[in-house]
């Protein structure tokens, strides 16, 4: 059973600096925050969204998801796909790949009726970093290791984070 839910830090756990945050600070169930930071996301030169609406999606050990509003997204840079996952926590996704992907690899996944906790991000896109380009008040963020995860790593973030090596214990 998960032990982490964010009332105490691991020794582990680098503490952050000033104008940071740990992951490990962040709570079991996860919670939305609302987020003013400017979030671009984008496929090459082609933007595909932008907002200062942004909400993100915080959970012990994990960066940040950013959700971004459908109306932020240029919907003709994507298409659906037939994958779908299950969230114990947000429900069922839907996934989108880039327009001109023959091999419709997923980049960006949507919770069209979300669990009730989870209402606001009711048609709220968010991106995989590690497969397009996404930045956060200008920051190019990283992908979070392991390729299931879509946490947005800036230098805002310490860890370390789920799904790099060694933690598939937790």
């Amino acid at each position: 059973m998960w032990k982490h839910t964010g009332k105490q830090r691991p020794d582990f756990a680098v503490t952050p600096g000033p104008d940071q945050e740990s992951v490990w600070d962040y709570p079991r169930p996860p919670i939305l925050v609302s987020s003013d930071e400017l979030v671009e996301v984008s496929s090459g030169a082609v933007a595909i969204a932008k907002t200062q609406s942004a909400l993100r999606v915080l959970e012990t050990a994990s960066p940040p998801t950013y959700y971004i509003p459908e109306a932020d997204i240029d919907w003709t840079r994507l298409r659906k796909i037939a994958h779908h996952s299950f969230c114990e926590w947000k429900g069922q996704a839907s996934y989108f790949a880039l327009i001109d992907d023959p091999k419709g690899y997923p980049v960006a996944w949507l919770y069209a009726n979300p669990s009730k906790s989870f209402a606001a991000i009711d048609r709220h896109a968010s991106f995989y970093p590690s497969r397009v380009q996404c930045a956060v008040n200008g920051e190019r963020v990283r992908p979070q290791p392991g390729e299931f995860y879509g946490g947005w790593i800036t230098d805002r973030l310490t860890g370390p984070f789920k799904g790099e090596p060694g933690t598939g214990h937790w």
